[in-house]
């Protein structure tokens, strides 16, 4: 999906970035049980969410969904962890 507003917008990847994407969403699907398409859906509603209060940068934008230990140290449990590089904070004016 976001490859698809990148052309859109004109951005173009790399077959190799393309792959190395791709790649990620395979690997992650293995180790969360959900579909890539489900983890595409979730960075576009983040980005959505964040471009109301700042631009960030989509291409280096990373949202990888990972296991840790819970709170209660009794178990592994699913995390969704996010780098979003971000270009500039917009100004809130009401």
């Amino acid at each position: 999906m976001l490859a698809d507003l990148a052309r859109f917008f004109g951005k173009t990847r790399s077959s190799n970035q393309m792959a190395k994407e791709r790649l990620k969403l395979v690997l992650i699907h293995d180790r969360s049980n959900v579909s890539p398409q489900f983890l595409d859906m979730v960075k576009s509603e983040i980005i959505k969410v964040i471009n109301n209060y700042m631009d960030v940068d989509e291409e280096a934008l990373d949202i990888q969904l990972t296991r840790t230990r819970s709170e209660h140290g009794d178990g592994v449990v699913p995390a969704l962890v996010a780098n979003i590089p971000i270009k500039n904070v917009k100004k809130c004016g009401k």
